[in-house]
């Protein structure tokens, strides 16, 4: 446990017409940021303040973005109490500015557009920091970074996969400004204090998106040239007790070689493999880092074996086949095949089949001295086509059974004692906050919560349950095929994946400015008036004739070509993103 505060967690901001000053409140030194010449410094209290006032309070520096007419300087303004994790307090991003450093520059609309972008990530639910604890590393990986040096800052020590703000900090150019860098993590967080048998402990759910490949769901599949995947997220599960720790580690991501899945106004796009891909060096390159940074690996795949999903499994199983890799391990199960007529029960077959591994991994197990009892040896690498909704069911269902060793192993529970029959108050604990963490990372990557959340939250498929999967995919219909081209683009401004250049809209095209074709207009113009033309034919005539009925299917011949003419050029209606478009779509 630290003594201090590794970054100020109370400052005051003055805003001067020169300067952005940092006062962190009973210390000796402020941080000014010039607002014109863009120079950082941090310097010892002296006149700085002098006959000033504070513009306000903060809790955190975020960072600092150009945009186009000017920088702009990221703060946090609010938080909300999480949770105290191994000592430290664990705090939730409740609110933040973004404040030009040219308050009366030229604001050009473009600019708003960028804005909006900014807001629309920050607005994203939750980011979580703390001024003491590295919520970017594992229980585990804090332990082997122990021996870097003490003067490294929070910043410098976490892990750059999971630091969601590490650009816009990256960008202040300052010696001895570690303690004003605040690192943000993207993701859920959970800290529950439970009571078993007697016995009081912490139970902690810490999950991390990975900036690497980060993006939106349709828009963001599959793995980069360098063996990044989408959608790849950490979960931990820890355990505090009697001067203890213990932490069980798993991840999700995409399946490891190059497909997509781009929206087309269809219900289900169909995936397909990327042609000319070399699939085996990216999926060797893939678990080649994985293996180095968490051990042994199961790839549990949930996907369908039959159609376009089982094209995809077929792939995963052959390429995980010609690595060859001692160290991983392939486990695929059709969870709709096996679960289907809502039997859910049938998943202990998978989790029993994973019964060895899930021993043979064991745990993080430390005690508060330094004394190490065990350490976890692999993880199991979960994904269904999404990672999302199947993903987080067995995660659920793993995180149970590792927990069930952990708490016998700590003498919580007694020896056979499972923890689902232990304590009925906490067995609702555990599948609420599974079930939260299902519709954070769920509405992080596809704009709604998870599906299947009524089988983590009860443990068993409702008919209630059903129809707001129903609801949640029709939402997300909708936001994959006409809001999320914005919201991917957001994320690539804000993780500097894209780098606005001052001459857009002058001597360079604006990235913003997005023509459409004349389909975009002509079919669904048509489609209105025949919509209208076919419901007054059909409802003003008193009595219908063969005139009456020629018109009403003339008009209702237009209603399905129009549609059928939209449906068959469903990329040219969908909102894509404009900063970096799918390399598939611009030459469409």
């Amino acid at each position: 446990m630290e003594d201090d505060n590794e970054v100020y967690d109370d400052m005051n901001l003055y805003i001067t017409p020169e300067s952005f000053i940092v006062e962190p409140n009973g210390t000796g030194e402020v941080l000014i940021i010039g607002r014109h010449d863009k120079v950082t410094r941090v310097q010892p209290t002296g006149g700085q303040l002098a006959n000033l006032r504070p513009t306000r309070r903060i809790c955190g520096v975020l960072g600092t973005i150009h945009l186009l007419s000017c920088d702009y300087l990221l703060v946090a303004t609010h938080r909300l109490f999480v949770g105290v994790l191994n000592g430290a307090i664990v705090w939730r991003l409740a609110g933040y500015d973004i404040i030009p450093y040219i308050p009366n520059a030229i604001q050009r609309k473009e600019n708003e557009t960028y804005l909006q972008m900014l807001r629309k990530t920050l607005d994203t639910k939750y980011f979580y920091f703390s001024y003491r604890y590295d919520l970017t590393h594992t229980m585990q990986r804090r332990r082997e970074l122990l021996g870097q040096p003490q003067r490294l800052g929070l910043l410098q020590r976490a892990d750059p996969r999971f630091v969601w703000n590490g650009h816009v900090l990256q960008q202040f150019h300052c010696d001895k400004m570690e303690k004003f860098q605040l690192p943000l993590i993207h993701g859920f967080v959970s800290v529950n204090q439970v009571q078993i048998n007697g016995q009081t402990f912490f139970w902690s759910i810490v999950t991390r998106r990975s900036v690497q490949r980060a993006g939106t769901r349709l828009f963001c599949r599959g793995i980069d040239d360098e063996g990044h995947v989408a959608n790849f997220v950490e979960t931990e599960q820890i355990v505090e007790f009697n001067g203890q720790h213990t932490s069980f580690v798993q991840t999700r991501g995409s399946m490891p070689f190059h497909w997509h899945q781009l929206p087309n106004l269809r219900y289900k796009p169909r995936p397909r493999l990327i042609p000319g891909k070399d699939h085996l060096a990216a999926c060797a390159t893939h678990f080649r880092d994985q293996v180095q940074l968490y051990g042994a690996q199961v790839a549990v795949n949930l996907v369908d074996q039959k159609g376009a999903e089982g094209e995809l499994e077929a792939t995963f199983q052959r390429l995980v086949r010609e690595l060859a890799n001692p160290n991983v391990k392939y486990e695929a199960f059709d969870f709709h095949h096996e679960c289907r007529k809502m039997r859910w029960d049938r998943l202990n077959i998978l989790i029993d089949r994973l019964a060895h591994d899930t021993e043979r991994f064991a745990f993080y197990h430390s005690f508060d001295d330094g004394r190490l009892v065990s350490t976890q040896t692999g993880v199991f690498r979960t994904n269904c086509i999404d990672c999302l909704d199947r993903t987080n069911v067995v995660q659920s269902m793993l995180a149970r059974r590792s927990l069930t060793s952990v708490l016998q192993k700590l003498g919580v529970l007694h020896v056979g004692q499972p923890v689902e029959q232990a304590s009925r108050s906490f067995e609702d604990l555990f599948k609420g906050v599974w079930a939260d963490n299902a519709d954070l990372i769920s509405l992080q990557y596809s704009g709604t919560g998870a599906l299947k959340t009524d089988f983590t939250r009860t443990g068993k498929r409702t008919k209630a349950g059903a129809l707001q999967d129903g609801k949640n995919s029709m939402i997300r219909y909708y936001l994959n095929n006409f809001a999320d081209g914005q919201r991917q683009d957001g994320i690539d401004l804000f993780l500097g994946h894209y780098l606005i250049n001052d001459n857009e809209g002058g001597a360079l095209p604006s990235p913003l400015e997005w023509r459409r074709g004349w389909r975009f207009f002509a079919f669904p113009s048509v489609l209105l008036m025949a919509v209208a033309m076919f419901m007054i034919t059909l409802t003003y005539p008193a009595e219908f004739n063969t005139e009456n009925l020629l018109f009403m299917l003339f008009w209702g011949a237009m209603v399905a070509v129009s549609a059928t003419g939209i449906l068959h050029y469903g990329v040219e209606f969908v909102q894509w993103p404009r900063l970096l478009p799918p390399v598939a779509f611009r030459g469409a």
